[in-house]
């Protein structure tokens, strides 16, 4: 079982950069693949990036790719999201999660069994 707790949100301004956490704690966290997840006010959960157990394979939703990145350092337990050029339509909770099947990658909500609480994002025009 896992706990991820996700750090780093805030408000900035259009074009910004900000960088997002997730620190987990137990047992096998380099088994698992990662997923950044958001939802923003009246909309579904949608899928952001996902990076697999090893860190070898990472896939992204279009409407990030190319300014945003996920990485994992499996020795500190942690997964984060840089997000580069920051857009208003990004505004949104963002949250991290843990596919415990971790391979092939998925952007099914639906395939994660772990979440962290959520961060706020959110960019001003």
């Amino acid at each position: 079982q896992l706990q991820l707790v996700e750090y780093g949100g805030g408000s900035v301004q259009a074009r910004a950069s900000l960088t997002l956490s997730c620190a987990a704690s137990g047992r096998s966290f380099s088994s698992y693949a990662m997923g950044w997840f958001r939802q923003a006010p009246g909309k579904d959960r949608e899928f952001v990036a996902a990076i697999s157990w090893s860190g070898g394979e990472t896939n992204y939703a279009d409407s990030v790719k190319g300014r945003f990145s996920i990485d994992r350092d499996n020795d500190r337990k942690t997964v984060s999201l840089q997000m580069n050029s920051l857009k208003p339509e990004d505004t949104a909770v963002y949250y991290c999660a843990a596919d415990q099947v971790g391979w092939p990658l998925y952007r099914d909500p639906k395939a994660y069994e772990y979440w962290g609480q959520g961060t706020q994002v959110t960019v001003s025009s």
